[in-house]
């Protein structure tokens, strides 16, 4: 049961023929299901095959938990190769509607805000509303949520628990937060009383993390039936529906109950004492593999985004730099492209990748019907983005040469493109290597947004360790110096390239004695 993620039902109907449409383009011997791989015990990612773990779509690691066992039912009576999509939570409704995903199993409730937006199957599990706090607090031995008046309270993003929390007098809401591993470093580091969640989500963080305790009530959150259930997200009118009813029909109460048991006796983790310097060994050595895969990933994305970005901006800022035509058809060609280019710049430079991100990859398959690639997708836009920050660095390294050397050149017969070519870029690449080097790493650092179109960077696989291992400070401290070893030795690298342009600090002359 997590986030509403709220679209509009006139949005909902006005996509459901380029739904069909995406649907009809994926394989029909394949059942693709979207689900975080980071919420256990209802999904969560390990590095192999172990507990009947499924392989994840363009990855080497593999999803389990209670969602992965009933989607394995449901693929296997509809007589589908079970596909696994890891995508960060904001991410599944947006590609459940663009066709990218055929269903969401990733304990999501059928609540009001998104039957507007998909349809839901039949409920798989049902579960009760409690609250994870810290052992040995003040809060333990809480009977009501009453009990938590003068609380520091939060719940994940956009969700049904968060919206719960005004029930309590007095309470202290705090800012919600993305994800279940966010809360609980939050509170484990006390900046949190409590976060809201369901029983099993309780049950397994409490029995991962001695320091965690689940407080149930009795005298609980009001609640309604469709927010406490959890249930298959499908696309608007799919016939998937009906069939997928019929499935979990056939499974009784009594399986599902002893799936959810496995899922939390199987989950990944252990709840063995060790100092934070061992649990940083243990970490590197049982999830190595991940954060490598990770890391290159964030490398290439940011590396290939950074170059072509470049060479995109290197073209915008020759461009915008053009000297004014004398004749009037020219000049007003030059005008409209320039303005095309300024608007081009204006808003990449003025959105948030994340949103650029969201828009391009959901809302070319949304509008029109092209499906792309994750990798690709975020290599475009990287690429664009970085363009368009590059483009005004460079315009500014064009101006900023003497304007005496513009004249010398076209004193020669030099026409624009040949005096940018022999004379004021290589002057220009020079003077802005420095700033180059700061889009790359800030590039490295901004692939962190990307995983809600599905790319599993080194942040998004950090917080799949962090999920499994209940151990956030030390995995997130993995991750920071793996980010720190590559945005420092880019920077080196680039000072090294910048000393040799630069050639010797002092030149002389072998003199001849005679």
């Amino acid at each position: 049961m997590n986030s509403a993620y709220t679209v509009t039902a006139a949005e909902g109907e006005a996509s459901a023929q380029t739904i069909n449409e995406g649907e009809s383009e994926q394989n029909d011997n394949v059942f693709r299901v979207g689900m975080e791989a980071g919420y256990p015990p209802f999904n969560w990612t390990q590095s192999d095959d172990s507990n009947g773990g499924v392989k994840i779509d363009g990855n080497e690691e593999y999803a389990g938990g209670y969602d992965v066992e009933i989607a394995k039912i449901i693929a296997k009576q509809l007589g589908k190769e079970l596909v696994i999509v890891k995508t960060e939570w904001d991410g599944l409704v947006p590609a459940l509607q663009s066709g990218k995903i055929d269903a969401i199993i990733a304990g999501m409730s059928p609540t009001k805000e998104r039957k507007e937006t998909i349809d839901f199957t039949d409920i798989y599990y049902k579960s009760d509303l409690i609250m994870v706090v810290l052992k040995g607090g003040k809060y333990e031995n809480a009977k009501s949520i009453q009990d938590f008046s003068g609380a520091k309270i939060t719940a994940q993003l956009n969700t049904f628990h968060y919206s719960v929390i005004d029930q309590i007098d007095g309470v202290l809401k705090q800012t919600a937060m993305d994800n279940f591993p966010a809360m609980r470093v939050a509170l484990q580091s006390g900046i949190i009383d409590g976060y809201v969640s369901e029983k099993p989500e309780g049950i397994s963080a409490s029995s991962k993390n001695k320091n965690f305790v689940m407080v149930t009530f009795e005298d609980g959150f009001v609640t309604d039936e469709e927010d406490t259930a959890i249930s298959v997200g499908v696309a608007k009118g799919s016939e998937l529906t009906g069939k997928i009813n019929e499935i979990l029909s056939g499974v009784s109460q009594e399986e599902r109950q002893q799936l959810m048991d496995e899922a939390i006796k199987n989950q990944p983790g252990s709840d063995a004492e060790q100092t934070s310097l061992s649990w940083v060994v243990s970490i590197i050595k049982d999830n190595g593999p991940m954060f490598i895969r990770g890391a290159g990933m964030t490398l290439l994305i940011s590396m290939v985004g950074t170059v072509l970005g470049f060479l995109l901006g290197l073209m915008v800022g020759v461009i915008k730099t053009i000297p004014i035509p004398l004749k009037k058809g020219k000049r007003i060609l030059q005008k409209v492209i320039n303005a095309m280019l300024s608007i081009y710049v204006e808003i990449f430079r003025g959105t948030p990748m994340i949103v650029q991100a969201m828009v391009i990859y959901y809302g070319s398959a949304l509008a029109f019907g092209i499906h792309m690639n994750p990798v690709g997708a975020a290599i475009f836009i990287v690429s664009i983005n970085t363009g368009a920050y590059m483009s005004e660095i460079i315009r500014g390294g064009i101006v900023s040469i003497d304007k005496g050397q513009f004249e010398a050149a076209q004193a020669i017969g030099m026409n624009h493109f040949q005096t940018m070519r022999n004379v004021v870029l290589p002057q220009v690449i020079r003077n802005i290597l420095p700033a180059t080097g700061n889009e790359f790493v800030i590039n490295i650092k901004d692939t962190s947004v990307l995983n809600v179109i599905a790319v599993t960077e080194l942040y998004f696989q950090t917080k799949s360790v962090a999920g499994n291992n209940f151990r956030y400070f030390e995995s997130f401290f993995v991750a920071c110096v793996i980010y720190f070893v590559m945005t420092f030795t880019v920077t080196r690298i680039l000072r090294y390239i910048e000393k040799r342009l630069d050639g010797p600090a002092n030149y002389s002359m072998n003199q001849i004695q005679v």
